[in-house]
């Protein structure tokens, strides 16, 4: 006999009302109370019928996210943490690959949009144009992307940026490469920007080294460029980028950090296991994911394109390692 909502209720010790508001409305029931529920569900494998329950309350219980690269280390803690407050809330994720084609997710949010309560984007590069088209399909929540519309979550480059130039400075580095993500990434004009005037305060030459894939061959190509300049320190766009860039380098026996000292950004659990360790600014992934989540969530009871924008701001930290050495140092340059 199949089990029934009767029977979880039961086994956790709450009504069968507290039992059905756990699944379709989580935010009218305890955490105590919800964590049984859904114990209870999980022990006597009782799954909701998602499609009565979206004709009863209007949604879904499905909240779509897309990623523009699932291979990228970067997106998988994002995921964990939507994937942990999705389940706290008794919704459930479907995630799709944009496959870094900016045209290619406007097309997906009309997939999923009939499907879902609303769509989690992860890293858009989309134009305000198409973002704007995509919130008329469903709600949206926006990670490491700000829109002036839309409510998203991102990661700040102040405090991290600071410190590390900080850091380079005092390392006796004065000639300080950046080699940037995507020409249409957001997050990458913001970093330009901060980089910049930091080191226009701080009389540090800023050298462009130039946008790239965010991805292993992208760090490879912007390996290339580094060596054709005369910076004794690089930032990279990201971790993956520069495990790529500290590779190539050792490949033209290029010292890292002897010669050439660089730091990534996002914090992978890669950058701590090379040597050296690749120094880096840590994004606080995880919570990325969980307040990208909570954004649809709360945005439930609105239309699409009704619910005002939510902005929400997470400091970065800079992680020194081994991948950084004084410029002065033995090995390094005059």
């Amino acid at each position: 006999m199949a089990t029934t909502l009767r029977d979880v209720a039961q086994q956790a010790g709450v009504s069968v009302a507290t039992a059905s508001r756990a699944f379709q409305r989580p935010e009218m029931v305890s955490a105590g109370s919800r964590a049984r529920v859904h114990e209870a569900a999980t022990a006597l494998g009782y799954a909701p019928n998602r499609t009565a329950r979206a004709l009863s309350t209007g949604r879904t219980g499905v909240y779509g996210v897309i990623v523009p690269d699932l291979e990228n280390p970067f997106f998988p803690a994002v995921l964990k943490g939507a994937q942990a407050r999705a389940h706290q809330l008794g919704a459930q994720l479907l995630i799709t690959d944009a496959g870094e084609s900016p045209d290619g997710e406007l097309p997906l949010v009309r997939t999923l949009a009939p499907q879902v309560d609303g769509i989690m984007l992860c890293s858009s590069r989309m134009e305000e144009g198409a973002l704007e088209e995509a919130a008329t399909l469903t709600r949206l929540s926006l990670v490491n992307r700000l829109s002036p519309r839309l409510p998203g979550v991102h990661a700040d480059p102040e405090p991290g940026i600071p410190a590390a130039l900080q850091h380079l400075r005092r390392m006796g580095h004065h000639r300080i490469g950046y080699a940037g993500g995507p020409a249409v990434s957001r997050s990458d004009q913001a970093r330009r920007t901060v980089i910049q005037r930091l080191c226009d305060e701080a009389e540090l030459e800023w050298i462009e080294i130039g946008s790239f894939s965010p991805t292993a061959e992208g760090g490879h190509d912007a390996a290339e460029a580094l060596l054709r300049t005369a910076a004794t320190a690089v930032l990279v766009y990201n971790d993956l980028m520069a495990l790529a860039l500290m590779e190539r380098l050792r490949s033209y026996s290029v010292d890292v950090p002897g010669q050439i000292s660089v730091l990534g950004w996002d914090d992978i659990p890669f950058a701590a296991m090379v040597t050296p360790g690749l120094a880096t600014i840590r994004v606080p992934r995880y919570d990325m994911g969980v307040h990208a989540i909570d954004m649809l969530h709360d945005a439930a009871g609105a239309a699409p394109g009704e619910s005002g924008p939510a902005h929400i701001s997470l400091a970065t930290q800079f992680v020194p390692r081994g991948s950084i050495a004084r410029a002065d140092g033995p090995g390094g340059p005059a």
